[in-house]
């Protein structure tokens, strides 16, 4: 009971992020096709930041440059990462062993750079962000190995 309540509370935390990422990319998508120097520009005014100085004027100089496809392309991304995560948490839910895979290897593909972000500057975010992962990591594949013995155990009672 308490692996079903820790699989659900992953999967609403996927469902989180996808949500997240969707409206990201719905985000980004409103800024095609608009005059982004001028919103840079207001957007450096209204924090009380001189467009003049370094940082300010890097950020306005940055948006007069960028195109529309570089923003259509980060919508795209943000939008195959939240279908990922929203799948992978509609089957978590729902008890999927693909999505339990999904989720384990998804997760261990961010450890290596957690851990060389952790070395680079030690923070408790980032150690706290690697302790979860590497739990989801690990619970998945506690239950994929459950998963499997009792497939097993099934496959020696039935007669043959």
């Amino acid at each position: 009971m308490r692996t079903r309540k820790a699989i659900r509370a992953v999967a609403l935390f996927e469902a989180f992020k996808g949500s997240v990422a969707l409206l990201v990319g719905s985000g980004l998508l409103l800024f095609i096709h608009r005059d982004l120097h001028e919103m840079a520009m207001r957007l450096v005014e209204h924090a009380h930041l001189n467009p003049a100085a370094r940082y300010p004027g890097i950020f306005i100089a940055a948006a007069t440059h960028f195109e529309n496809l570089p923003l259509v392309l980060l919508a795209l991304g943000a939008a195959t990462y939240a279908g990922m995560r929203l799948v992978e948490a509609y089957g978590l839910w729902y008890e999927k062993a693909w999505a339990e895979v999904l989720a384990a290897v998804s997760g261990a593909l961010y450890v290596p750079l957690e851990v060389l972000e952790l070395v680079k500057r030690p923070r408790l975010l980032g150690l706290t962000l690697l302790i979860l992962n590497l739990l989801v990591v690990i619970l998945m594949l506690w239950v994929l190995r459950a998963r499997r013995k009792a497939a097993l155990a099934g496959q020696r009672e039935s007669p043959r």
